[in-house]
């Protein structure tokens, strides 16, 4: 019979696989840092020099297969 660490490392290991790990940590990450925002002081208006820079920054993390940080970065809007 196996033992818990040992089906523990076959889960990983399958996850990982599978590529589902990696978003799952990403959409952890996202959501402890949603819920740390502070709510109560508004953002300021986004600007169309930050609103390119946003999407440069976003194409470069997409274009590197970077799936992950992407996923973070846009799970607030």
């Amino acid at each position: 019979m196996a033992t818990i660490t040992e089906l523990k490392s076959a889960l990983r290991e399958t996850l990982e696989a599978r590529g589902v790990l990696g978003q799952l940590k990403a959409r952890i990450r996202a959501e402890v840092f949603s819920a740390l925002d502070d709510q109560s002081t508004p953002r300021p208006p986004l600007s169309h020099e930050n609103l390119l820079i946003n999407e440069l920054i976003r194409e470069y993390l997409q274009f590197n297969k970077y799936r992950y940080t992407a996923s973070v970065l846009t799970a607030g809007e």
